[in-house]
């Protein structure tokens, strides 16, 4: 499965990576196109990492091929090191000489392809684009650890690479630094025109910052496309436990609509027979019931922009509602429910699945 990019900079035809027994990147297919971001997303062992390491030659391909600006890098009897691959590297800990200022850490990766004057020029461009003008003489321990990742980020693109790989960059951040940071990462990548591949195993991160999301399990790719698309619309039930909270509900699909424990609600796309009904967290409308409707709140989490209900629907069957952080909500209410949208059905795992 591969993403349809146009002047594609990044390029993987079937790659796939072992490392003994174990196959950690199973025939990947994917593209970048000039100027985009890719997320590359996916629990932690899926393979997501080493091909993130086999694009920057950190790692030998098995079978397949990569091209990076057109070139083939390796595979097809080719083999490009990583030094010769215009590739800027953003680690998980930004890996800055400690010993280096500001200026000196992001003039490092110039020594060898530019003269003093161009040197220094270029380096004035990269503390501009991220914004430490006047911090230039600090070492990487006088910094935050957003400018810190800035740092890291200008070093990276000060050669102007043709690939920019960002591997668990926001990880070392805590959790309010990691939400202004991404804002300020794909500024500066758009800014600087940069064709740039994150790996992150972060939902939130991989939907807020990138073009197109690549969603990885087991070594390959299981869904590649929009943000919204990856949310709204997850290819299998995989996907959609993975990327956000999601209810999976047995029931049965007749075309447009499908029957559930919620009741016969749209479908997104047409299906039938035995299914599977997604219906996400904030789909679900609450309203107070009566002792005779069904649902029943079991328990409230709270997170200050919002609240997560569970509601016990039958005795053997609970769902989360997503809710206004100020709706009149406790354990023990009995509550109604109404669902917004259309629905994704899957086919059931069992033909035999009850409808509830």
């Amino acid at each position: 499965m591969a993403s349809l990019s146009i002047d594609p900079v990044i390029d993987l035809q079937s790659v796939t990576r072992h490392f003994g027994a174990t196959l950690a990147v199973d025939g990947v297919s994917l593209s970048v196109g000039r100027g985009r971001l890719l997320a590359l997303l996916g629990p932690s062992g899926c393979g997501k990492t080493t091909t993130l390491r086999l694009i920057a030659g950190l790692e030998q391909p098995d079978t397949g091929a990569i091209r990076l600006d057109g070139a083939v890098v390796a595979g097809r009897g080719a083999w490009v090191p990583p030094e010769r691959r215009r590739v800027g590297l953003v680690f998980q800990d930004f890996a800055l000489f400690p010993h280096l200022t500001v200026a000196e850490n992001i003039a490092f990766a110039l020594k060898r392809s530019h003269e003093p004057v161009a040197r220094s020029k270029r380096v004035g461009e990269m503390l501009d684009l991220v914004g430490l003008i006047g911090l230039e003489k600090r070492l990487p321990h006088q910094l935050s650890g957003g400018q810190q990742q800035r740092v890291a980020l200008a070093r990276a693109l000060a050669f102007a690479p043709a690939v920019v790989l960002l591997d668990e960059p926001f990880s070392n951040l805590d959790a309010a630094l990691r939400k202004s940071m991404r804002a300020d990462v794909r500024r500066i990548l758009k800014q600087a025109g940069a064709t740039a591949l994150l790996v992150t195993h972060d939902q939130e991160e991989a939907l807020s910052l990138a073009d197109e999301v690549a969603v990885m399990e087991a070594g390959r790719i299981a869904q590649i496309g929009a943000p919204q698309e990856i949310y709204l619309r997850p290819a299998t039930r995989a996907v959609a436990s993975f990327v956000g909270d999601a209810n999976l509900l047995p029931g049965w699909a007749h075309g447009d609509t499908a029957t559930c424990a919620l009741g016969q609600l749209p479908l997104a796309v047409p299906a039938h027979g035995a299914v599977s009904v997604l219906v996400r967290p904030e789909q679900i409308a609450l309203a107070p019931g009566h002792n005779g409707e069904a649902g029943r709140v079991e328990r409230l989490q709270f997170f200050g922009h919002d609240q997560l209900a569970e509601i016990r629907v039958s005795p053997d069957l609970s769902i989360h509602a997503r809710t206004w952080p100020e709706d009149p909500l406790a354990p023990g209410a009995r509550v109604r429910w109404t669902v917004q949208g259309p629905v994704v059905a899957y086919p059931a795992e069992s033909p035999g699945i009850p409808v509830i």
